[in-house]
């Protein structure tokens, strides 16, 4: 064409994103654009983008649509076509096309039908480059006319070589064979192959070069004799030889070898005095060896990212050049080679509907969420990109491409980066994660990919986590989401951590080096010299254990650890352990109460720290053998606890006896307690009389108690009371006396004061924000009211206010554990109810469905109390009263009923073992009928359960710990394993099982995250995972949701199970083979069965093709896992099937 020509109309042969990049430049250009599409694309996006479009290829298959030239070039003719653009794949390299077009007196957007026949044919183009001097790739100078010919050369050459189809490009109709073997079934696929993508099974073969890197250069020719190249690109990120990120300019190559690629192209496309946009593709090996593979005469996937770099819309300059514009004229304006000057870099990935976890296997379905990324630098060209859009399987599965631009390598990367996590997309599968981790991969990041690279990272394919941990943390945080919250979580203020330096710590001395320096008697005689009022803070467990049902973690303690050390360097103690912190460490929170001590031991080493023990049933709820007790005592000794505060649940001495040795034993602290129960303010109440306590702190003092813990569970003594029995025990004992009790009523402080005033030695409470209600009293209140007083403190007010602010900030998070109860409530005085128990009743009647009858279970507690004689209700003697409450609620009992009512009823275990004797023996005895009743006529025992109980093996715990579990079979193993062994067994498989989370956020361990957020996540000292959840998918018709994930800038992902997902009800119809089981061989990607390659009966080999199966064009072989003999087929040619569907059954 020597003439310039205005197009009016321009009718674009192709589909998808490609014709709607060509139908916006003929609108920016003032041409009309006309699009075509088949019977499958009548609802897809890229025909509302064109001003016209028209149906063809009806009766057609969904591609032959789009490859039938008759009925294309036919419909120009009559819609008046001034010119046909190609754009890329179906007839873009199609010789017959392009010369039906000029035939017609159509304009063919591309080069004439033959230069295209010169290069766009591989083998002659192959042909054409030799004979400008070009290097090129040994092989056979035409199309293979058989296979014969095939395996000539490749015996000749030798293996591995590259079957190509001679008329396209794209990686369709190409393989890589590498043995004899494999040559006949790999040439017959790569024909069929290239028939249904191009139209044309001409194959061509050649010398396969390993590893090279693939580099391009874009070429621009007008009709007037000029060319020019646009620079280079490299597209050596590859899967199945088809390109999936690209960029320019080529980072590892020398300028060099740059510029011989340019001018070797350049070469080229004179000696065909070729016109319009082209590509000259270039393999480079090892050696820095360059070699000219084939030229693509039609616009490019990528040619983006060279759009971006020059500033050259070349699609505008195809249209303009076929219109007959020179290329140094004002409409193109590339006046000359050095005018051309690409600026910064530029990044293009494919982002397409296949799924990474499965293959890469095409995905279908509807799009039922779609979110465009954008901002500085973005350029997105979309197929079929929106909410609503089907994606069928019968085309290419490009969705988008998304293209960026900046001015240095690493700024592109980051740009293209967060345009792909800011991309929302669900309905379908796609490649984003692993877009993503490609570009997050050092290797991409150094520009040093070859075609290799995938193949080398099969991490980046699967997108499966790294290592195990990281699955375990994932499948946690994914379960949390698609089980738990949905992603719906309140927001946390982040706690403000006190900066305290360890030096600061380490010099520091309190009671612990007290403790240590003058054993037991020296911090007594101490205690006695002391003015100031002691503190004890239980914040970490007592007050947890009330308010929280025992579920703060260690990570939470130990943040704060350091400022307690520091600003609370004048406290007595922390009650920091035992009690029910020892089984729901392991029960609930998935951590060692063990490590939790020796943790806290390491940080703060200047205060004592303290216990609860509960006598014989040391941190269970049961009695244990005496072996047991000691053991247990000394180890925990051994591990960092100073004082032991040992109670019985039913004030019984004997209970106590073993642990209150054990612990004189080991030169601890040791803090026999009297459980407060009753009023002795009441003289109507004679058991448990103000004689009653003195009488046994006598006797606990005589038995070598060191201090003497009034242990106060229920929050029953009142501030006179408190008063009153703080005087007189004064006068009848020499030893300290500490007070513990809880705020259950909201006399609390009021209680402390009172003893303060009376002369308490000791007291417990908590720092402000995790006091009151069934808690302990505030610490910092007391402290500040105190404060200036004979019973100063002496703590550092300002100091210990950011530890409660602190614990303000964390509480929160543990908003679930907490009860609905909102203040005090001096009913507790009529109920005589443990705090813990108070706030707990109310749900535990509910899961009885008692719920309505709450007000009645609670006065029953009461009666229960009574009938069993007035007891001591702590821990487990007050789960005994509970327990029967509910019980005799449940079955309309009274007491005047029971004995008629309940002869024959089985009684809670735990009033079973009250009476049986196996929680002591209570004051004043058991009530004898209504025991009788329960135990139905067992004899109860009389003595210290303990005695009756042989001796622990230990020595057998330890070798079935290290057997089973590959455990050391420690001593704090095996006293784990010894007090609560289903539960530490339990621990045990969770921990190898699900994970160790133990260094996780509370905020992330209970609530996970949403989509979107970010977290950091420490898996074990020293590693840490930055992990973004970005993307849930709907559940699968198996019930199954994909989470996707961000680890470290990798993207991982897991399916979980969607516990209240509706299974597809057609699942059932489908039968998926079995993945364990070899002998069933299920479909590695959804798609066509278009050819069955075994019968009934036929011996098969491993790895043998059974099948053929096509997707998108692209046709896949299904191989036999093992050898055998085929059992049963289950599909026929045809047949559609799913990812994993049952293909055939092998004998």
């Amino acid at each position: 064409m020597s003439e310039e020509r205005k197009f009016k109309r321009v009718l674009v042969a192709n589909r998808g994103e490609i014709a709607i990049r060509v139908f916006r430049a003929c609108k920016e250009l003032g041409i009309r654009s006309i699009a075509i599409y088949s019977e499958e694309d009548k609802n897809t996006l890229f025909r509302t983008k064109a001003d016209q479009s028209y149906q063809i290829g009806k009766g057609k298959a969904p591609v032959d649509a789009y490859l039938a030239i008759d009925e294309i070039i036919e419909l120009a003719k009559a819609k008046g076509i001034d010119a046909i653009h190609p754009g890329y794949g179906f007839l873009a390299e199609n010789t017959e096309f392009a010369k039906a077009c000029e035939d017609s007196g159509i304009v063919f957007i591309g080069p004439d039908h033959e230069m295209m026949d010169s290069l766009g044919d591989k083998v002659k183009s192959k042909l054409i480059a030799k004979s400008v001097g070009v290097p090129t790739i040994p092989g056979i100078a035409e199309t293979i006319p058989d296979l014969k010919t095939a395996l000539d050369f490749a015996d000749e050459c030798g293996y591995p070589v590259m079957l190509k189809a001679a008329a396209g490009g794209g990686g369709r109709g190409m393989r890589i064979v590498r043995s004899k073997e494999e040559l006949p079934g790999q040439y017959e696929s790569a024909k069929s192959e290239a028939a249904k993508a191009f139209g044309i099974d001409d194959i061509f073969i050649e010398k396969y070069i390993e590893r090279p890197k693939h580099i391009e250069v874009q070429v621009l020719g007008d009709n007037y004799g000029n060319v020019v190249h646009l620079g280079e690109r490299d597209c050596s990120i590859q899967r199945r030889h088809q390109k999936v990120v690209e960029f320019t300019p080529a980072l590892s190559i020398s300028q060099e070898l740059r510029e011989a690629l340019c001018s070797d192209a350049i070469k080229i496309a004179k000696a065909v005095d070729y016109k319009s946009a082209g590509t000259v593709e270039f393999l480079i090996d090892k050696d820095g060896k360059h070699y000219f593979i084939e030229m693509n005469p039609r616009i490019q996937v990528e040619h983006t990212v060279t759009e971006m770099t020059t500033g050259i819309d070349i699609v505008q300059s195809q249209i303009l050049i076929a219109e007959g514009f020179r290329l140094d004229s004002d409409e193109v304006n590339i006046k000359s080679q050095d005018e051309i000057r690409p600026r910064g870099y530029s990044i293009q990935c494919r982002l397409t509907t296949e799924d990474p976890m499965n293959s890469f296997a095409p995905d279908t379905g509807v799009i039922t969420r779609y979110i465009s990324p954008g901002g500085y630098g973005i350029r997105l060209d979309a197929g079929n990109a929106q909410m609503g859009a089907e994606i069928s399987p019968y085309y290419d599965s490009l969705l988008v491409k998304v293209t960026a631009w900046s001015r240095s390598w690493e700024d592109a990367a980051n740009k293209v980066s967060r345009a792909l996590k800011e991309l929302k997309i669900k309905g379908v599968k796609s490649n984003r994660i692993f877009l993503l981790n490609v570009l997050n991969h050092p290797t991409f990041r150094a520009g040093t990919c070859d075609t290799g690279f995938i193949a080398d990272n099969p991490e980046l394919l699967h997108s499966k986590p790294r290592t195990n941990s990281e699955f375990q943390v994932l499948n946690y945080l994914g379960n949390l989401y698609v089980n738990g919250n949905r992603g719906v979580k309140p927001q946390f203020d982040k706690p403000v951590v006190p900066d305290i330096k360890s030096s600061r710590i380490a010099d520091l001395r309190g009671t612990k080096q007290l403790l240590d320096e003058r054993g037991p008697e020296g911090v007594v005689n101490w205690i006695r010299d002391q003015k100031k009022l002691l503190i004890t803070d239980t914040t970490m467990r007592d007050a947890q254990q009330s308010l929280m049902a025992t579920r703060v973690r260690t990570v939470d303690m130990e943040k704060i650890a350091p400022a307690v050390a520091l600003y609370g360097k004048d406290l007595f103690s922390l009650e920091m352990w035992g009690g029910a912190t020892f089984d729901a460490a392991y029960r609930f929170l998935g951590e060692s109460p063990w490590e939790r001590l020796e943790t806290l031991r390491a940080i703060i080493p200047n205060i004592m720290f303290q216990m609860l023990i509960r006598g014989a049933n040391a941190v269970g709820y049961k009695n244990y053998p005496d072996n047991v007790i000691r053991r247990f005592v000394k180890e925990s000794a051994r591990a960092g606890i100073d004082i032991f505060r040992i109670f019985d649940s039913l004030n019984w001495i004997q209970g106590m006896e073993v642990a209150l040795d054990e612990t004189l034993n080991q030169g601890k602290i040791a803090e026999a307690c009297i459980c407060y129960t009753g009023d002795i303010l009441d003289e109507s109440r004679e058991k448990y009389n103000l004689k009653y306590y003195v009488d046994m702190a006598k006797e606990l003092e005589k038995r070598g108690t060191h201090i003497l813990g009034i242990k106060d569970m229920s929050g029953l003594i009142k501030p006179d009371a408190a008063s009153k029995l703080v005087r007189a025990l004064k006068d009848e004992i020499s030893i300290p006396i500490h007070l513990h009790t809880h705020d259950t009523s909201g006399n609390g402080v009021a209680t402390l004061m009172m003893a303060a005033n009376a002369g308490v030695d000791i007291i417990d409470s908590a720092f402000n924000s995790m006091s009151g209600l069934t808690s302990q009293p505030a610490l910092n209140s007391i402290a500040a009211a105190l404060d200036g007083t004979d019973r100063d403190t002496g703590l550092d007010i300002d100091g210990i206010q950011e530890i409660s602010d602190y614990w303000a900030a964390v509480r929160p998070v543990y908003k679930g554990f907490e009860s609905d109860m909102i203040t005090g409530s001096a009913e507790i005085y009529k109920y005589e109810m443990p705090g813990g128990q108070y706030s707990n009743l109310k749900s535990q009647v509910e899961s009885f469905g008692l719920g309505h009858k709450f007000k009645e279970v609670k006065e029953m507690y009461k009666t229960v109390n009574e009938m069993l004689g007035d007891i001591v209700k702590v821990t487990p003697s007050s789960k005994a009263v509970g327990d029967m409450a509910i019980f005799m609620v449940q079955n309309d009992l009274t007491p005047e009923n029971i004995y008629d009512r309940a002869a024959n009823m089985d009684f809670p275990d735990s009033i079973v073992s009250f009476f049986e004797g196996m929680m002591g023996q209570p004051v004043g005895g058991f009530p004898e009928r209504l025991q009788k009743l329960v135990l139905h006529g067992k004899e109860p025992i009389k003595c210290r359960p303990g005695e009756l109980l042989p001796d622990e093996d230990f020595d057998a715990i330890k070798a079935m710990l290290q057997e089973k579990y590959e455990l050391e079979g420690t001593e704090q193993e095996a006293l784990a394993y010894a007090l609560y062994p289903k539960v530490y067994e339990d621990f045990l498989q969770s921990q190898k099982k699900k994970g160790k989370f133990r260094y996780m956020g509370s905020d992330i361990f209970f609530y996970g995250l949403s989509e979107g957020e970010t977290c950091e996540v420490k898996v074990k000292e020293g590693r840490e995972l930055v992990i973004r959840l970005s993307d849930v998918r709907e559940a699968d018709e198996e019930g199954y949701r994909t989470a996707i994930f961000e680890v470290n800038g990798n993207r991982s992902a897991v399916r979980i199970k969607d516990e209240g997902a509706t299974i597809a009800s057609n699942a059932t119809k489908i039968v998926y083979a079995d993945a364990d089981d070899p002998t069933e061989i299920g479909a590695n990607i959804p798609g066509n069965i278009i050819k069955v390659l075994i019968k009934e009966g036929d011996a098969v080999e491993e790895k043998q093709p059974i099948a053929v199966i096509e997707a998108m064009k692209m046709e896949t072989n299904i191989l036999a896992t093992q050898k055998g003999v085929v059992d049963k087929i289950y599909i026929s040619e045809g047949q559609q099937v799913k990812a994993g569907e049952l293909i055939a059954k092998l004998n």
